[in-house]
């Protein structure tokens, strides 16, 4: 969660969305379409289940994602990107532009 008190908006950012497993939910939620909780942890990258259940829960908190019931199977969520999240679109499309240039798996 973010802290108010902090004057710096960068520290603040970070605060909210600033962590790999926080980002790398929202890059499923933006660009790749995930909105099950299975879809998420079935990322290449392998987030556990209790660290998905955590980030996913602060996600919501801090307004960067909504849940709500699925029909056709309502034990399952849908995670949906708020205005919030899909804000931050041109800001990970700069990460992965950025990540590509400078980034070698060498």
């Amino acid at each position: 969660m973010s802290n108010p008190d902090c004057n710096c908006p960068i520290a603040r950012s970070l605060a909210v969305f600033g962590d790999r497993w926080s980002l790398i939910i929202l890059r499923d939620l933006l660009f790749h379409n995930k909105k099950h909780f299975h879809e998420f942890s079935d990322s290449p990258e392998k987030i556990s289940s209790n660290i998905l259940t955590d980030r996913l829960r602060n996600l919501e908190a801090d307004g960067l994602l909504k849940s709500i019931v699925d029909d056709a199977n309502k034990r399952r969520k849908i995670y949906l990107p708020t205005t919030k999240a899909q804000d931050l679109a041109p800001i990970l499309q700069a990460l992965a532009v950025w990540g590509e240039k400078h980034s070698s798996l060498d």
